[in-house]
């Protein structure tokens, strides 16, 4: 694995983190997005990153400061990505706009270039055709609080290069990450297959009326020793997320059970604005929810 110079594509919610990271880990960084606007914001959430790396990872300033020079800011695509060796894409999590993005891509990147695509529940082959380069792309997936929860699942499809995939394993653990490859395609990847129906078997003991939301929590956390119960997790994520998923779900199989969930979610969470950490408020209240307290498991 030679690679020097990694360009990120999209600075939402995981694209700044992974670009930072990688800074951090001494790569050349640059990071694209729509507009200059659009950058304006990324940059002023790398302050918040230099905070979180100083508590978290004890960073240094001297640290700091060379990951800042490491990196580099541009909305024009060619120019973006006219030395990159890797690609990291984080666009929506939408099959279009993904689509659109790589027909662009394709016309200006260089040869060399590997992509990969950070989604989390789309998977590479419906987008290998649209890259121009199938055999140099594969999926490259995060979790959020990166330097934190520091996995990065890594996924081929059918006609992906092996020495590709290889490359790519190691450029994972270069910027600290635990790599874990993947053998075959899987919708959701290994996280989310785990995740996604523990997520869903709470809300339906909920829904159910089985149990409330602090003692379906409770009961995982104290039997499991998980530091979070399925609704706090819920509420880190993002209810939007689990609705969109839910949705979906109710549509393909019109389950009863899932479509009771969907409403329960948009006439409680998604209408009231209770969407979790980032409003303040989803299944609990923040900054201090309930299941931080010392005697929660009392």
């Amino acid at each position: 694995m030679n690679y020097k110079n990694v360009t990120i594509a999209g600075s939402g919610v995981l694209g700044y983190q992974i670009a930072f990271q990688t800074a951090f880990h001494g790569f050349n960084v640059t990071v694209y997005d729509i507009n200059d606007a659009v950058l304006e914001k990324a940059k002023a959430k790398f302050n918040t990153m230099c905070e979180a790396f100083k508590k978290d990872l004890s960073a240094t300033q001297e640290q700091l400061d060379k990951t800042r020079q490491n990196l580099s800011y541009t909305s024009n695509l060619a120019e973006a990505v006219k030395n990159a060796d890797l690609l990291i894409e984080a666009v929506p999590e939408n099959p279009k706009i993904k689509i659109e993005f790589y027909n662009k891509l394709a016309k200006v990147a260089p040869e060399k270039t590997v992509f990969a695509t950070n989604s989390s529940t789309l998977l590479p082959s419906q987008f290998a055709e649209a890259t121009g380069r199938p055999n140099k792309f594969l999926a490259l997936h995060f979790a959020n609080t990166i330097w934190i929860h520091n996995t990065a699942e890594i996924m081929g499809h059918a006609t992906t290069d092996p020495k590709v995939f290889k490359d790519v394993v190691a450029f994972a653990k270069a910027i600290g990450m635990l790599a874990l490859p993947l053998h075959k395609e899987q919708p959701g990847y290994i996280l989310n297959s785990l995740l996604v129906p523990l997520l869903s078997a709470a809300t339906n003991l909920l829904v159910n009326e089985v149990a409330d939301v602090q003692t379906i929590d409770k009961t995982w956390m104290k039997a499991t020793g998980a530091p979070l119960g399925p609704f706090a997790i819920l509420d880190v994520v993002g209810i939007t997320t689990a609705y969109n998923i839910d949705k979906i779900a109710a549509e393909k199989t019109n389950d009863p059970l899932k479509i009771k969930t969907v409403k329960y979610l948009k006439e409680n969470f998604i209408d009231k604005n209770r969407l979790g950490v980032s409003t303040g408020e989803g299944f609990y209240k923040y900054p201090d929810p309930a299941y931080k307290a010392l005697d929660f498991l009392k």
